[in-house]
């Protein structure tokens, strides 16, 4: 009796340790599962805001609606500069507005206000001024919607400004005028205030006149309305206020709108020993500095289509959440007529053959950007 007893109460004594030791297994189980669900949980997580990886961000950044404020758009120049901002955003899978103002900054500036009511998702500025568009600007960066401009001295957070090398055109070209002169001579300025970019450019031209005492200014003249006509008209009365041969060495054009209708009045008036220096280049630029019978024989300049490309890119940069640099430089390229080709006609599109630094930039370009474009074009 008592060994059945002691026999049965080492077998509840066994049974109780096998389902405490069964319990704790169990416990330590449900516990690196437990354990193991968060780290999947991540790993899924990271997999989701990584997606493969650069399609999702390419993904969300198709159909934005971009405005394109202009200041003005005369001239060759800011229709191929138009169009290379188009042609990125279309290639980004976006649709552009373009707005031009007239060459009047109030409107301008409503122009820029109404932008932000309408609610693009991005906006771009061109040749604005900072006086007229700061107040504009920060109702822009205040609602979400990011700007990058382009020659317009806009120094407000957030926004990045793209620039043209300008002190740096302008020193290329008189720096030629002053080679081909021998550093003497009478010249003839044709230059426009209110710009940004004029006024940088107007900074070289003081210090190379104080630097070149042997160069005397005639007179000095310009307007952006109606820039070429007039440049023609004014340049044609300085050619019969100095009729001599001679008399007049050179002009220097501080935008190609300014040389195109200096050169047509040279031509026009016989006058070959003038010799005319521009800044800014487009493919009707180059048709006229390759003619051997034109009086303009070099420009500087920074491709007016890659100018528009990288201003678009760096929005995009914007628009995916990316830190961008308050201000951006392009350099420019000196282009002469004895870098070019006598026997055939050059445009834009094929000049990097003939002139280093010229063509298309890479600048402001991204992995994602590039995985967009080819998401938008299917390859």
């Amino acid at each position: 009796m008592k060994k059945h007893q002691r026999f049965g109460t080492w077998l509840a004594l066994a049974m109780a340790l096998v389902l405490l030791l069964s319990a704790c297994g169990n416990k330590n189980n449900n516990a690196a599962s437990s354990g193991s669900a968060p780290a999947s949980s991540a790993a899924a997580s990271s997999a989701a805001a990584s997606p493969s990886d650069a399609g999702g961000a390419a993904d969300a950044l198709k159909g934005k609606k971009i405005a394109l404020i202009m200041r003005l758009n005369t001239g060759t120049f800011s229709a191929q500069y138009v169009d290379g901002v188009k042609k990125q955003v279309e290639k980004f899978g976006g649709e552009l507005t373009v707005i031009p103002s007239d060459n009047k900054l109030d409107v301008m500036a409503t122009n820029l206000d109404a932008a932000v009511t309408q609610k693009y998702d991005g906006i771009l500025i061109d040749h604005g001024d900072a006086g007229a568009l700061t107040a504009g600007v920060d109702k822009a960066i205040a609602a979400g919607i990011p700007v990058v401009a382009f020659d317009s001295g806009l120094t407000n957070a957030g926004v990045t400004s793209i620039a043209q090398n300008d002190q740096k055109m302008a020193e290329q070209t008189l720096a030629a005028l002053a080679k081909d002169s021998g550093g003497k001579g009478s010249i003839v300025k044709i230059w426009v205030a209110g710009f940004p970019p004029m006024e940088s450019r107007q900074i070289a031209y003081k210090a190379f006149m104080d630097a070149n005492p042997d160069i005397k200014e005639l007179t000095a003249f310009g307007t952006a309305d109606g820039a070429q006509l007039d440049a023609q008209t004014k340049t044609e009365a300085i050619l019969k206020q100095y009729p001599e041969k001679g008399s007049i060495t050179a002009i220097w054009a501080a935008w190609d709108e300014f040389a195109k209708g200096a050169a047509n009045a040279v031509k026009q008036a016989g006058r070959d020993e003038i010799k005319i220096y521009g800044i800014d280049l487009s493919d009707e630029d180059l048709a006229m500095i390759q003619d051997p019978a034109s009086p303009w024989v070099a420009s500087a300049a920074v491709d007016p289509a890659s100018i528009g490309q990288v201003q678009v890119r760096y929005l995009y940069q914007k628009l995916h959440g990316d830190e961008t640099p308050p201000t951006v430089q392009l350099d420019s390229v000196y282009v002469s007529r004895d870098a070019l080709p006598t026997d055939k006609k050059v445009t834009t599109a094929d000049l990097s053959q003939y002139v280093d630094g010229w063509g298309e930039s890479d600048t402001g370009n991204t992995d994602y950007l590039k995985e967009l474009e080819q998401s938008v074009s299917g390859n």
